[in-house]
């Protein structure tokens, strides 16, 4: 099945995991046998960190493929995939790296497996520079189960930084192909929620002042909506170490969704967490786009998988999503277009709309 070995520049571009988690999960999924040299090479700790290492031998184990030169600090890595199969597939960074990363990289992979699969994810369910666990079953979840698939998403015990320790079970089918999607119709918003929340040690009265200062914030610009976002103190049994954080919810009339969040730091007050995921949410809501800037990135994987044309109407293409784009197009050979978007009500407004033609894969064991 191994053809020639597709060579990847890790350094290029974003620069970091998301370029390892879209290289492999399309060479998982292509049979592809890919090199990936140069990896995080701009970071100030470069190379393969714990989170990355996993997410690899998550995907190098998911199809029995082989993997070289895998381990801490490596900046160069060869992976030769093989047939991918269901069952129960097991990932702990043992660290606070994320298990939504560890997810974004396996997922795509299962899909297109022979039978049903079980991931099971460990370490921080809600950590800095990464989706939390929320974002992905309130935001990620409804919208990518629009490609023709669902999955189910077991929060077992909630991990933070610097601790980790956090576990997450989601299970799977396999789908015969995805369907397009087409996220252009923004509609108007029509409800804002959240959930403010704290574990271990701190009190009660953080996830109230991160909620409460959320609110003054988002009433300021939206004024007809009631705004209610829950203050949680997260049950001992199923949180592991201490944390605080926020995460708010808009939903429109066309069913699109878009967040803020934030995470509470040693020394940061709860009103400043609160503001930040409020005006986090605000600016999703400005530009006029159906997903938000954290959602961009997530779908172009399985646009450039699907069979037919998709199209999502987004706010200023990130670095991250150009990043996907390039990949799946060098990869998968899916073709992009990004263009402005050319409807009158986002004439004032930063909006493009990024169209794919999928490549149609098909789950050969189906």
């Amino acid at each position: 099945m191994a053809g020639q070995q597709v060579e990847v520049d890790g350094g290029i571009m974003e620069g970091g995991g998301q370029i390892l988690r879209v290289s492999t999960a399309l060479s998982c999924l292509l049979g592809l046998p890919l090199r990936v040299q140069k990896i995080r090479a701009g970071r100030s700790t470069p190379g393969l960190r714990p989170q990355h290492l996993s997410g690899l031998e998550m995907v190098r184990d998911l199809c029995d493929g082989q993997l070289d030169g895998a381990e801490i600090g490596s900046t160069e890595i060869s992976f030769t995939p093989e047939k991918i199969k269901g069952g129960i597939h097991t990932a702990d960074t043992k660290t606070a790296g994320s298990v939504c990363l560890l997810m974004q990289v396996s997922m795509p992979c299962v899909l297109f497996a022979a039978s049903p699969s079980e991931l099971r994810l460990k370490g921080g369910t809600n950590a800095e520079m990464a989706p939390q666990i929320d974002y992905t079953v309130m935001v990620f979840k409804p919208i990518v189960e629009k490609f023709g698939f669902r999955f189910n998403c077991d929060i077992k015990m909630r991990g933070y930084y610097p601790k980790g320790g956090g576990e997450v079970i989601i299970q799977m089918s396999p789908v015969k192909q995805l369907n397009p999607i087409n996220l252009t119709d923004r509609g108007s918003v029509t409800k804002i929620h959240g959930r403010a929340f704290v574990a271990g040690v701190l009190p009660f009265k953080v996830a109230k002042d991160m909620a409460a200062a959320a609110v003054r914030c988002i009433r300021k610009e939206v004024r007809d909506l009631y705004v209610n976002i829950q203050p949680v103190q997260e049950p001992k049994d199923q949180a592991f170490g201490n944390g605080n954080g926020i995460i708010i919810i808009a939903e429109t009339s066309t069913g699109c969704l878009f967040a803020g969040s934030s995470l509470g730091k040693r020394g940061v007050s709860a009103d400043k967490v609160g503001i930040e995921a409020a005006e986090m949410l605000l600016a999703n809501l400005r530009h006029g786009g159906t997903v938000d800037e954290y959602l961009q990135d997530q779908l172009i994987i399985f646009m450039a998988l699907a069979n037919g044309v998709s199209r999502i109407k987004t706010g200023p293409v990130t670095l991250h999503t150009q990043t996907a784009i390039h990949f799946a197009e060098q990869l998968a050979k899916a073709k992009f277009t990004v263009t402005k978007s050319e409807d009158e009500e986002d004439a004032l407004k930063d909006t493009y709309i990024i169209e794919c033609e999928g490549i149609g894969m098909k789950n050969p064991n189906l």
